[in-house]
């Protein structure tokens, strides 16, 4: 079993599992996928002041709180234990426009020349994770929500804005990948 799940599994499978935890979390207990949802339930325990924003019973969403704890219990044991032995396999095309930017390491799922202790306090660090980091803050704040609540939940409940948000979830990610990209990588 564990021979099995070291592997990498046909996209197909992990699709149909994430897309199964829509009507589990809906007969469980009418409960609304979502990961951004965690930060305002975080702040609503550790900053009880009366701010509107935070005034609400959050107790009612611990679960999502005990959700997003597991993804990091699991993204912690699946890379501690569960590690394909394989190498990482990398399409050509995007093996040579990664060589184009400079990243030529490919033993590992992140590539060290971007997300190293060393890139950090780096020009280069302070766009990917500053800026970038604010950017998909402020974009699921501004969205309400964030792609796995509008593209998985949302748009499995048939609801309008989340379809909306996820074309431009969609829209944004290819025109970052084609142009603020190699653009960013030309600069730092």
């Amino acid at each position: 079993m564990i021979e099995i799940i070291k592997h990498p599994w046909h996209w197909a499978v992990a699709g149909t599992l994430i897309g199964l935890t829509v009507p589990a979390l809906l007969l469980i207990g009418n409960k609304k996928l979502g990961v951004s949802s965690f930060m305002r339930h975080i702040c609503a325990i550790c900053f009880p002041k009366k701010i509107p924003f935070f005034l609400y019973e959050w107790k009612n969403e611990a679960w999502n709180l005990f959700f997003v704890a597991g993804i990091f219990l699991g993204g912690f044991i699946a890379t501690q234990f569960l590690s394909n032995p394989e190498p990482i396999r990398v399409a050509e095309a995007t093996k040579e426009a990664l060589i184009n930017y400079g990243i030529t390491d490919f033993s590992s799922i992140m590539p060290i020349e971007i997300f190293s202790m060393e890139n950090i306090f780096t020009l280069k660090g302070f766009f990917f994770f500053v800026v970038g980091g604010f950017m998909v803050g402020f974009g699921s704040r501004y969205a309400s929500g964030c792609t796995s609540g509008h593209s998985i939940m949302g748009i499995a409940n048939l609801q309008l804005p989340s379809l909306i948000a996820t074309c431009c979830f969609m829209i944004g990610g290819i025109f970052s990948a084609n142009v603020i990209l190699p653009l960013l990588f030309k600069i730092v």
